[in-house]
């Protein structure tokens, strides 16, 4: 494969409600105050795709709801798309959609195939999106179990500096 034919792709979450930072105080003071939310807050989970080459496609966001409503995504990176999900966290349906979303972009063909590269999340092996990715020259390739943290590059390179 050639690098604009190896991509790789990996979910990160975040929260909708950030956690509390830490409050310096005088040695001896009795009472700190900090204002915090009291809500637990809710994920949302972004599913980016970058290339070996260094380019990306616009991700794929999942919000915790039932309908999904453009206006949660439209002023999102031009180009990105999103899908509902009871919980915010990928399905095999969302996923899916989400290479639908990517061979839109990629447009492979089983003569111009492309390689993808991914953990074993249990959405990424739904059987209808593992059939997709075959019948549009997508060659879908997952790190081996518990390696993903040293072998992810999304992992190695954006999501952990």
């Amino acid at each position: 494969f050639k690098p604009n034919q190896v991509w790789n792709l990996d979910e990160t979450s975040n929260t909708t409600v950030e956690a509390p930072p830490n409050v310096i105080a005088a040695k001896g003071t009795k009472q700190v105050q900090q204002t915090v939310s009291g809500e637990r807050g809710n994920n949302v989970t972004m599913l980016a795709f970058i290339c070996a080459d260094g380019s990306s496609i616009p991700p794929a966001f999942i919000f915790p709801r039932k309908k999904m409503y453009p206006e949660l995504y439209n002023k999102g990176p031009s180009g990105c798309v999103g899908f509902p999900s009871e919980t915010g966290w990928m399905t095999g349906e969302n996923f899916l959609k989400s290479l639908k979303h990517f061979h839109g972009f990629v447009k492979s063909t089983i003569t111009n195939p492309i390689l993808l590269t991914m953990d074993n999340h249990v959405s990424h092996l739904h059987y209808e999106a593992v059939k997709f990715a075959k019948e549009n020259g997508i060659i879908l390739l997952t790190f081996p179990p518990h390696c993903s943290h040293a072998l992810q590059p999304l992992d190695v390179c954006v999501y952990s500096p």
